[in-house]
């Protein structure tokens, strides 16, 4: 059984890579981050912090811990995902640790529980200083990499029956310890054609839902993907791509099914809503053109943008630590997506900022520097310690 005491913040994070908590939509795997998340518990309790299990669908939860040390001390809010992408493909064991030249190896180290353990071990030494500047609060969360349940529900279900409101909100990704306060939004949907099976001797007996689909594809990348204009100075052009398509069932047989999945970013100010319905217009205008022509929209998820409005104060508090730090505080937006918006979307400013490079994230061998590690709890440090007034 792996011991819940650790000595250094890398046998924290080794620890937890050794967890598979790949996301559960990819793996099929349920409740992928429970086991993480008790391990998490123990060991949290074991520092001395108090912990919630915020309960999810089946055994999962979102876990919290918190440190108190005054009613009237303003909260801060760190944030960090357990679950990761797959493993297939990786050329090392992707849960086994293995430290060399200067970096941690395995899943997850990257993206993003090396944010996770930094958390833990700067809250660690932040409780041990009897600092009475602020309270704060770590928030584990399920299933950031598909669906983001997890924030999704503690931002809206958790966080206002917890009886405190953070000031602003450290969210955990690779930034190479950059503050990121912009990045885009996604949606992302399913288009399926629906034709007759025939025998491929006589083609004219049946109706191709591939052929249907070729057309849907060239709506997609030749009239509305040009369409989109929208940009921001921080996070670049809004964007659209078609990046699976499955159809048919051998090569004698016209093909009865097709699908595809579309990707589309959604810049930082746009309406996310219109997303859908100018799809669909544009599908039935389509659909009107080709008579028989059967297709369909289906299961769309959208994912807010990350929009530095109303950010400020927690970008210009965040920018201070840095400075004394003697470390880059130029803000910056990203491409991806992350945790931030559902929680800058109920009114707590959300700032992104880790350690690690985004690039090594997802890899076949994924790795986190050791000394982006230690600078992150660094950082992580000295925002429990900062001075909150203005953001209270």
């Amino acid at each position: 059984m792996l011991t819940t005491t650790h000595e250094t913040c890398r046998s924290l994070l080794a620890a937890m890579v050794s967890f598979d908590t790949v996301n559960h939509n990819i793996s099929g795997k349920v409740d992928a981050e429970v086991e993480l998340a008790r391990y998490l518990d123990s060991a949290a309790t074991d520092m001395g912090f108090a912990t919630q299990r915020l309960s999810l669908d089946g055994e999962s939860f979102n876990l919290l811990i918190t440190h108190e040390v005054s009613p009237q001390a303003p909260w801060l809010l760190f944030e960090s995902h357990m679950d990761t992408v797959t493993v297939e493909g990786m050329i090392i064991d992707p849960f086994v640790s293995e430290i060399r030249d200067g970096k941690i190896y395995g899943r997850g180290a990257c993206d993003t529980k090396g944010t996770g353990a930094a958390m833990l071990w700067a809250l660690k030494q932040y409780a041990a200083e009897n600092n009475e500047s602020n309270n704060i609060a770590i928030v584990f969360t399920t299933d950031e990499e598909i669906g983001k349940e997890g924030v999704s529900r503690f931002a809206a279900e958790q966080l206002p029956n917890l009886g405190w409101r953070p000031v602003g909100a450290i969210i955990g990704e690779p930034t190479m310890l950059k503050p990121v306060v912009a990045h885009n939004g996604v949606a992302r949907w399913k288009i399926s054609t629906k034709g007759v099976a025939a025998h491929s001797a006589d083609p004219s007996k049946g109706r191709s839902a591939i052929s249907m689909m070729m057309k849907v594809i060239d709506l997609i990348e030749n009239t509305y993907t040009p369409s989109l204009t929208a940009t921001h100075p921080l996070t670049g052009k809004a964007q659209c791509s078609v990046n699976v398509i499955r159809g048919g069932v051998q090569v004698n047989v016209i093909p009865e099914s097709c699908e595809i999945h579309v990707d589309r970013r959604i810049v930082p100010e746009e309406d996310k809503q219109t997303v859908r319905p100018t799809v669909e217009k544009l599908l039935e205008e389509l659909q009107q053109l080709n008579p028989g022509m059967a297709v369909e929209l289906n299961e769309m998820i959208l994912d807010s943008a990350l929009d530095p409005t109303g950010n400020e104060s927690l970008t210009q508090c965040v920018q201070g630590v840095l400075d004394k730090m003697g470390l880059p505080a130029q803000v910056k937006g990203v491409a991806y997506g992350t945790d931030a918006p559902q929680l800058s979307e109920v009114g707590v400013p959300a700032i992104v900022i880790g350690p690690g490079s985004i690039e090594q994230a997802h890899t076949k061998d994924e790795w986190l520097s050791l000394d982006q590690l230690d600078r992150g709890i660094e950082i992580y440090l000295n925002l429990m310690r900062a001075d909150l007034k203005e953001l209270s």
